[in-house]
This record gives C-alpha cells, sequence and structure tokens, in this order.
C-alpha cells in the first residue's frame, strides 16, 4: 500500500467538537488562548481521535495484499491478524459480522488480499485495517475451504473404506434427501419406477442451494434414520443435479460430512456433476455421478430379478423330480427284499424264548455259585474268630510286660551313670572351670585372643574376660619372658 501523506495543524480551525462526547465538553478542541500566550495542548485522546478521523477520510476503503502471520481468533468471533510483505507489516481486525461470511479457514502463511477501511485502534494509537472482506491469492475462496475440510475429515477417518457400509440387495424403501421440484427427484423416481416398480420411497424436501441448505439436508438425514426401523428405510439417496461450484457447495459443507458419517442407514451421494468430487461423495458409502445412476446403483432390476426366480424355480422343480423319482427307485429295491412282516415276528419271538431260556439257566448256575462261596467264607470266617486270638495274646503281653520293666529300670541305671561321668568331664575341661583358678582370657580392640606379649604394644586398649565379667584396660607396659621390665 503506498504511503497516504497527510498533515496534522493543531490550531482552532482543524479542531471540531467529536459527536461521541457530551456538547459541553468537546474532545477534539482544547481551550481557547489568548494573544501572546503558548499553543494549546491537546490530550492524548484528542489527538488520537484526530488523527483516526483524518485516516479514515483521506483513505475510506483500501485492498492490501500479503501473507497472513500471528492468526487469532477471539471468544467473540472476531479475527486478529497481521498482514505483511517482505518490508513491513499493518495489524488488521475482522469482526465477526464479516468473519461469519468467509467459506475458508485463514491461517499464518496465507497469501491474501484483503479489502477494509484504514482506522486508528485509540486504546493503543495503533493504525490497522477493519477488514471487510478477505480472498486467498491465486485460489478460490471455495477451493481453499474445499480441500481445508477435505484434509481435515481425511485426518478424522471419515474418508475411510473400512467404514462403509454395504448397499442391501433389495431395499424394502429407498430414503431420498433432494429438492421436492428439482429434475433429480424427478429422475431419481422414474429410474426407480422403470427398475422396479412399486418400490416404495420415502422424501424428505430440503433446499440444496443456498445458505440454508446444508442444515436441510443434514437434518434430512437424521430424520430418515429416526424413521429408517419404523419405515423400513434400507438405503438413502442425497443429492441434486448438476449445477456450478457455488450451487453444489452445500453438499461440500461440514455438517452434512458429519450427518452422512454418523448415519447408520447406508448412504449414495448422487450430486450431479460428474467430473469433480464434493466432500459429501468422499465421505457417503456409495457415490453416483448422477441422481439417475443412483437410482439404478440402489434398486436392480425387476425383470431381472423375475427371470432369476423363474430360472431358480425351473432348477428347484427339476431337482425335486430327480429327488422324488430316485425315492421310488430305492422305495421299490427296499420293498422287494422286504420279508413277510408275520414271517418276521415269529422269528422275534423265537429268539425271544431262545434268550429267556439262556437267561433263566446262567441265573440258576450264578445263584449255586454265590450260596457255595457264601458257606467257604462263614466257615473261614468262624476259624478266624476274634475271642480265640484275643486270649492268646493278651498272656503274651502279660508275660512281656513282666520281662520289660526290669531291663528299662537297669538301662535308665546305666544311661544315668554315663550322662554323670560326662557332665564332670566337660565340667573340668569348661574355661570357666579354669577362670575360676585366676585365669582369664585377653583380646584386643578388634576382638582378637591375645597370645603372646609380641600382639601388645604399649597404649593398647585390652578386654580381659574373667569366669564373671569383663574388665577393660590400657597397656602401659609389655616385658617378655627373660627380659628387664619395660
Amino acid at each position: 500500500m503506498s504511503d497516504i501523506p497527510f498533515s496534522v495543524e493543531l490550531d482552532e480551525s482543524e479542531r471540531g467538537a467529536d459527536p461521541k462526547k457530551p456538547p459541553g465538553k468537546p474532545p477534539g478542541k482544547p481551550p481557547k488562548k489568548d494573544e501572546g500566550e503558548s499553543p494549546p495542548v491537546w490530550t492524548v485522546s484528542q489527538l488520537t481521535r484526530r488523527i483516526r478521523l483524518l485516516l479514515e477520510e483521506a483513505v475510506p476503503t483500501a485492498s492490501v495484499e500479503g501473507e497472513i502471520s500471528n492468526m487469532k481468533q477471539a471468544a467473540s468471533g472476531h479475527l486478529y491478524f497481521n498482514l505483511k510483505d517482505e518490508d513491513a507489516q499493518i495489524r488488521c481486525v475482522m469482526f465477526r459480522t464479516a468473519a461469519q461470511s468467509l467459506r475458508f479457514t485463514p491461517e499464518d502463511g496465507l497469501q491474501a488480499i484483503l479489502r477494509g477501511k484504514l482506522t486508528v485502534y485509540e486504546v493503543r494509537g495503533e493504525y490497522q485495517i477493519q477488514v471487510l472482506a478477505l480472498e486467498p491469492k491465486g485460489i478460490g475462496a471455495l477451493q481453499l475451504a474445499f480441500e481445508q475440510l477435505k484434509k481435515k475429515l481425511e485426518a478424522e477417518g471419515l474418508f475411510d473404506p473400512a467404514r462403509k457400509k454395504a448397499l442391501p440387495f433389495l431395499p424394502r424403501r429407498v430414503g431420498i434427501v433432494t429438492s421436492p421440484r428439482g429434475a433429480a427427484i424427478r429422475d431419481i423416481l422414474s429410474v426407480l419406477e422403470r427398475r422396479f416398480p412399486g418400490m416404495p420411497a420415502l422424501i424428505y424436501p430440503a433446499t440444496v442451494q443456498g445458505e440454508k441448505a446444508a442444515g436441510e439436508i443434514a437434518e434430512g438425514i437424521a430424520a430418515l434414520n429416526r424413521l429408517a426401523e419404523a419405515q423400513k428405510i434400507d438405503v438413502i439417496i442425497v443429492g441434486r443435479g448438476g449445477g456450478s461450484v457455488e450451487d453444489l457447495w452445500a453438499f461440500n459443507e461440514e455438517i452434512v460430512a458429519r450427518a452422512i458419517f454418523a448415519s447408520a442407514v447406508p448412504i449414495v451421494s448422487a450430486v450431479g456433476h460428474e467430473v469433480d468430487f464434493t466432500i459429501a461423495d468422499f465421505v457417503a458409502d456409495l457415490r453416483a455421478p448422477t441422481p439417475s445412476a443412483a437410482a439404478e446403483l440402489v434398486v436392480p432390476p425387476r425383470a431381472d430379478l423375475m427371470a432369476t426366480v423363474v430360472d431358480f424355480r425351473e432348477r428347484l422343480l427339476n431337482r425335486l423330480a430327480d429327488d422324488l423319482e430316485l425315492g421310488r427307485e430305492r422305495w421299490s429295491g427296499l420293498r422287494a427284499r422286504l420279508a413277510s412282516p408275520e414271517a418276521a415276528i415269529r422269528n422275534f419271538v423265537q429268539r425271544a424264548d431262545d434268550l429267556r431260556e439262556r437267561i433263566e439257566l446262567a441265573a440258576r448256575g450264578l445263584l449255586r455259585q454265590t450260596a457255595e462261596g457264601l458257606r467257604q467264607g462263614r466257615s473261614a470266617l468262624d476259624a478266624l474268630r476274634p475271642d480265640r486270638f484275643n486270649r492268646l495274646h493278651r498272656a503274651s503281653v502279660r508275660s512281656l510286660e513282666r520281662r520289660l520293666r526290669p531291663g528299662l529300670r537297669r538301662h535308665l541305671t546305666l544311661l544315668r551313670e554315663r550322662v554323670g561321668a560326662q557332665m564332670g568331664l566337660l565340667d573340668s575341661l569348661s574355661p570357666l572351670t579354669v577362670m575360676r583358678r585366676g585365669y582369664g582370657a585377653i583380646r584386643d580392640k578388634a576382638g582378637r585372643l591375645v597370645r603372646s606379649v609380641a600382639q601388645v604394644k604399649v597404649g593398647d586398649s585390652l578386654s580381659l574376660r574373667l569366669h564373671d565379667g569383663t574388665v577393660e584396660a590400657e597397656t602401659t607396659g609389655v616385658t617378655e619372658e627373660g627380659e628387664p621390665q619395660r
């Protein structure tokens, strides 16, 4: 943007009353000066407001090209960013009312062309552009919005082929979301009637172009999902006829994409624009190039189905006839081989008599064997009666008891004598016994036993263990055997 020259003369003629201030105190007009006095003093607010008025008067609107940086969106919906080139930058603000009309999302690094008013933010004394319109440079706003939304939804998995639902072979009812007055609905109904006469369809009328179109299409998808179970809706066609990019833009809105993704009923996107794709085409379970093609995809030709049914019927009847003939042949063979029922019954009766006789003979033999075994067992048990054994063993126990008691007394006496001898020997060898006679054990400060004077030096701390305690001592002198005392 070229430099805009202007001048500010701080005199009476340039100062006018600010309409925002009360009439009694015009902010842009300082007190009058008398002749000979120094120039009047302006307040910061008066000067800043004067600069703003001059800027807004000098540059009512301007178109500026540059790179967006430091993009921030406030909770109020206002956009704040810088527009810069290689040598300079300027702050910009786009209020919510203007930002809501954007088809794309402004972001850092985007080359853009904006149109706005040059003004001053009086609180900070900064000049800025109040943006009224914003367009990306070199690419249309709609195309940029399309690419941004496509990238976002693809990252979230809305285009994933693994989550796409298969269309039913023959739907019970077809749901349709489109304009009730457009050519698309006529084409769809015409194809459905031609391919499968009598196929029921439930139409949700929706605007397919304009600001309200995306919301009505999304609501139509949700409404048909709510009615799916009650109305037996197995597939939904969403679309419209051809048109320009602006005409088809409702099918590139995020609300429509998420409604398609959330649908439990399979959805066919039928936007009549064979060359280009819409966001709805990527999210839908199946994309049809035109509404007519969508109707052909969701419903098979009834004539073909009838022909298939007739063919299956003929093949089934032929198979049944073959199976019936084979059954008759097998029945005839079995009947020829089957003997007279009376003869078979007589054979079974005779066989039963033979088996009964054999069972009776076997039972009598088993009873005889059991009786003989019982008799022999009783004889053996009588020979082993407990009272006989008790008398014999009782006498033997009494004899052993008489012999055991004197032996135990002798053995205990011998053991006491041996223990007494061992205890006497142990007591004679005990160090405590020796210590009681005046001896002791000496250990150094490390706890080692001192066996020689060579282990001790003057000043060493020693521990003397006596029979009744321990004495701590310090060496004041060491004398070896045969040497003079030191």
